[in-house]
């Protein structure tokens, strides 16, 4: 399933604000094979794809965990961070090598408070994202155990 470009954050947040959100990232690189989170854990960070792909996965009781989605260049790796408790919903792996903007989540969300203007934009990204990915994990799982798959995309 592709992404809409609604969710990358090229077409999601203003340049303005774009500017803003990466002045407070780091760069780090993940090498193909590594766990960036796992679901119930502590959401801390987040990251945005430079290169490679990430795959969000889900536990699947006495199964393997069942992949989602992939994730490429200027996607969102992670909502969890903003929403208390503030534990993974998903899991999240490198499929490839990876290069990221890594993000503080805490330093961002007081960025959010303080700005209620980036917060608002930043909020209706998130929430993009975060719908995208509910639909994603439905049809997904569907296609896996339905008797009859999902029938088609929603």
């Amino acid at each position: 399933m592709s992404t809409p470009s609604s969710t990358r954050i090229a077409s999601a947040l203003p340049a303005e604000y774009r500017t803003r959100l990466l002045d407070v990232a780091r760069e780090v690189n993940f090498p193909a094979g590594t766990r960036l989170f796992n679901e119930g854990v502590h959401a801390d960070r987040f990251w945005i794809v430079r290169s490679g792909t990430v795959t969000l996965d889900v536990h699947v009781p006495g199964r393997q965990a069942a992949v989602i989605e992939h994730l490429g260049q200027g996607e969102l790796v992670g909502w969890s961070w903003m929403f208390a408790p503030h534990t993974w919903h998903f899991g999240a792996e490198a499929m490839t090598p990876v290069r990221t903007h890594e993000f503080d989540a805490a330093t961002v969300r007081t960025m959010m408070d303080t700005d209620p203007a980036f917060g608002s934009a930043m909020g209706h990204w998130i929430g993009q994202v975060l719908a995208h990915r509910l639909v994603s994990a439905r049809v997904r799982l569907l296609d896996l155990y339905a008797p009859y798959g999902s029938g088609g995309s929603l």
